[in-house]
């Protein structure tokens, strides 16, 4: 007997339905088959060939559908079948109709149209944004279950105190529970985990409530934490593994700075050493002698985050209006510090530059946005905490070429000659999209000048080319002599290596990290306000159209103040810049744009 299943599509009314025929299984089994499709009663159906060679008249029960020979119909694709009734029958969906409600907690997390929030448990908002942003890290919280399922050895557990670890566990719980649940989760043990590391985030206010935190303490004190908690590469995926990176979140967050310092003074030295009788001579030419004996200092050290500094410097005299990131990432890397010089025998005023020599794959920013302002006049000369109100703009996508070293540099130039150089083969391809779409258009014109009866002959040899058909000829060849020169120029090229200027980054990396994720704070009053945090969408909906005169895409977002989650979209992201009494960005993190 056949089991193999036969294509087959039946036309009920204005419906076709496709089913896999089984010969052996009879006309009861597809009659069966069809009722449940349809809702026309076995009795009361009536089913005749479409397709030549089937079977004649209506289909009988006791007919065998073995007894065709279907290998003739593989070239024509499906038999065709025409089914005649009225259905009595109600039709119920296979899929039955879940509502999230009814889901296990774990499911309709997954399918909830919001992620879940964090419970304040007093003042605990400087927590709960910071851990709503690092979610978005999925390397991290790999890493924290990495992390927990590898056994701890004796120097770890010597070298970090019992409540490191306990606080990076309750951090990994947290986000699991998060990933199980569409409702809000309460974070107690977090919390409790987090004075008992971090001491000073147990004080309490006048009336015995916890006192609001600095975020930005809070994670720093989170990631210094971690990168003692992930040494090795037990905890480490192998992109991430670098030479001389030893703990996960160096590997992540780590930036290598490479500073550079030059003595401003060296030239002038002469006049500061004139009276003195065993002064070295500085003068004329013995001023190049002077700066080889005392050459620039450079040093390497290593951050976890940038800052963008937008109180305009140090300096009263030479304050800068900071009003874009990329202005207070370059004030912060650059600057005047005073240190003793050799030569000179007295402190100097030295020239500071600092390069990035390796890049992250996660890039934190941090806005000045607190600073302590001295009150000499107060009773107890205590100092206060201040805030800085003034706007400082940002955009989706943020591009350090210009902050790294010449080596840096170098590498990515490579990447982005090669993304500008297929970028431009592109518009290439275009352009000879169009021509060849001319000369169409022109061929089509022609034949149809050619069939008209009435239209005038062309235009001697000798005759002024003035009319369209030949002044578009002259812009096609205009076009044609423009795309063979940028075709030469870009063909000619050799293909240079891929270089990596850090773990984790992609090979095609160019220097650009785009937006996912901010810590905001609103309010006056640095020791209070409200810090809310803003997470990209993961599966953010394309197509959504950019933000208008920009070109930044108005992806979706979600807000989250504290156990509240709201959707937003990537234009209300971009106003979080400052200026008034809203939510201004505090802690800004892009990754690795592919």
């Amino acid at each position: 007997m056949s089991t193999s299943a036969i294509k087959a599509v039946v036309k009920w009314g204005k419906k076709t339905i496709e089913i896999d025929l089984i010969p052996s299984n009879g006309v009861r089994a597809l009659k069966s088959e069809l009722e449940d499709k349809t809702g026309v009663p076995k009795e009361r159906m009536k089913l005749m060939p479409k397709s030549k060679g089937l079977w004649k008249g209506l289909l009988k029960d006791d007919f065998n559908l073995e007894s065709i020979n279907y290998t003739k119909f593989e070239s024509s694709g499906p038999i065709q079948i025409l089914l005649m009734g009225s259905a009595t029958k109600l039709i119920t969906p296979k899929v039955k109709t879940v509502f999230l409600e009814d889901l296990p907690a774990a499911e309709a997390a997954k399918v909830a149209a919001e992620p879940s929030g964090l419970t304040n448990l007093g003042n605990t908002c400087y927590m709960n944004s910071v851990v709503q942003c690092l979610r978005a890290v999925p390397a991290l919280r790999e890493g924290l279950t990495r992390m927990n399922q590898t056994t701890t050895t004796t120097t770890n557990t010597q070298r970090t105190p019992p409540g490191n670890t306990l606080f990076l566990s309750n951090l990994r719980d947290t986000y699991q529970s998060l990933d199980r649940t569409a409702s809000p989760v309460t974070p107690s043990h977090l919390v409790m985990s987090t004075k008992m590391a971090f001491p000073q985030f147990a004080q309490t206010g006048p009336g015995g409530s916890p006192m609001q935190q600095d975020a930005e303490e809070f994670l720093s004190g989170l990631l210094t934490i971690a990168a003692g908690e992930t040494m090795g590469n037990q905890s480490m995926t192998p992109e991430f593994q670098w030479k001389g990176v030893d703990n996960l979140i160096d590997a992540l967050f780590g930036i290598e700075m490479e500073e550079t310092l030059i003595c401003d003074e060296l030239e002038g030295a002469a006049d500061d050493t004139a009276n003195d009788d065993d002064a070295m001579e500085l003068d004329g030419d013995t001023k190049q002698s002077a700066a080889t004996l005392e050459p620039a200092t450079v040093r390497h050290d290593l951050h976890r985050k940038l800052v963008c500094n937008i109180q305009g410097g140090s300096d009263a005299s030479s304050q800068v209006n900071v009003t874009h990131i990329m202005e207070g990432i370059s004030l912060s890397l650059n600057g005047k510090v005073q240190k003793r010089s050799d030569v000179l025998g007295r402190d100097a005023i030295w020239t500071r530059r600092q390069t990035i020599a390796r890049l992250p794959s996660v890039l934190v920013v941090q806005f000045g946005r607190f600073y302590w302002k001295e009150t000499p006049d107060s009773q107890d000369h205590a100092g206060v905490k201040c805030k800085v109100m003034k706007p400082v703009a940002f955009q989706g996508v943020l591009d350090i070429y210009e902050f790294c070293s010449s080596k840096v540099k170098k590498a990515l130039k490579v990447q982005r000659d090669k993304a500008l150089k297929e970028e431009e083969e592109e518009m290439d391809r275009k352009l000879a999209a169009v021509i060849e779409d001319n000369k169409i258009v022109k061929t089509e014109d022609s034949k149809k000048t050619t069939d008209e009866a009435s239209s005038p002959p062309p235009p001697p040899a000798d005759t002024t080319m003035t009319d369209n058909d030949t002044a578009d000829d002259i812009e096609d060849e205009d076009l044609k002599a423009a795309m063979a020169m940028s075709m030469q120029t870009t063909t000619t090229e050799e293909e240079q290596p891929e270089v990596l200027v850090g773990p984790g980054l992609p090979p095609n990396f160019q220097g650009k990290y785009e937006l996912f994720a901010i810590v905001t704070h609103k309010g006056r009053d640095a020791d209070g306000g409200h810090y809310m945090g803003w997470v990209k969408a993961e599966n953010d909906t394309k197509g959504s159209g950019k933000i208008a005169d920009t070109d930044e895409d108005n992806d979706d977002w979600f807000v989250f103040d504290d156990d509240e989650v709201s959707p937003c979209k990537t234009e209300d992201v971009l106003k979080l810049k400052g200026g008034g009494d809203w939510h201004m960005s505090y802690l800004n993190f892009y990754r690795a744009k592919k």
